[in-house]
């Protein structure tokens, strides 16, 4: 990407209200400075496979491919015949 090198990521990561995207914008600060992904990790507390996504996720798709993507997980609610089962056996 080749606006790596003039991206100041520090001034981004102040404007963000998301931690996660803080913490993602500073490990691309730190890796900018040329810091081993490994120290990145540990300064930011997170995996270094994590680092290397984000690295990645960047240098593939820019600052939108490290947003949030939305969670394919379960609901976290009960269908209706769980809630009906759920009702029969409190009574």
């Amino acid at each position: 990407m080749t606006n790596f090198k003039n991206t100041d990521f520090k001034k981004l990561a102040t404007k963000q209200k998301s931690i996660q995207m803080k913490i993602r914008l500073l490990a691309l600060s730190y890796f900018q400075d040329e810091k081993p992904r490994t120290s990145i990790a540990k300064y930011l507390k997170v995996s270094r496979t994590s680092v290397n996504k984000w690295v990645s996720s960047y240098l593939t798709g820019g600052i939108d491919a490290l947003s949030e993507k939305p969670s394919t997980g379960r609901p976290h609610f009960l269908t209706r015949s769980q809630q009906t089962m759920l009702c029969d056996f409190i009574d």
